[in-house]
């Protein structure tokens, strides 16, 4: 089942279980979605968003929870961390599962050898590579570094 499909029958079932935490979740995912169609129609004239757009928007979605959760635990907000977190764990429902540090190192390598990068200057080529590839499956902070200490 398509993504999208998948978010709106996770809606539409959270509307029959009336869980409300849960459903205000989904719908400030389909408004994201939404957001990027109507930008994206702005742009070129497409309205359309791909898997990897949407794959794209969930996990800036659960980058920007996490950093309001370390913002909320500093602030000794725990009712709002908590509420943070619950948000996290409905959006990851939808992204892929996350690779371990062996399947990171294994793609890093592939990326590598795809794109023929032997400096830090091919970097750029290195992470587009797995952007395009591993979209929602790494956290592209660490990956980042590991490219770069793998090509200095």
């Amino acid at each position: 089942m398509e993504l999208r499909q998948r978010i709106n029958a996770a809606l539409k079932q959270a509307m029959r279980d009336k869980e409300s935490e849960r459903l205000a979740t989904l719908r400030l995912i389909n408004a994201a979605i939404r957001d990027r169609e109507i930008a994206k129609r702005a742009e070129d004239g497409e309205d359309a968003v791909h898997e990897a757009e949407v794959l794209e928007i969930l996990s800036k979605m659960v980058k920007q929870r996490r950093e309001s959760v370390r913002a909320y635990e500093e602030a000794g907000r725990l009712d709002l961390a908590e509420a943070e977190q619950d948000e996290i764990a409905v959006i990851e429902e939808f992204l892929p599962r996350k690779l371990s540090e062996a399947e990171v190192e294994k793609a890093i390598d592939a990326a590598v050898a795809e794109v023929g990068a032997s400096s830090i200057r091919d970097m750029g080529k290195v992470m587009g590579a797995l952007k395009a590839r591993y979209t929602g499956q790494m956290d592209f902070g660490a990956v980042g570094a590991k490219v770069k200490a793998r090509l200095g």
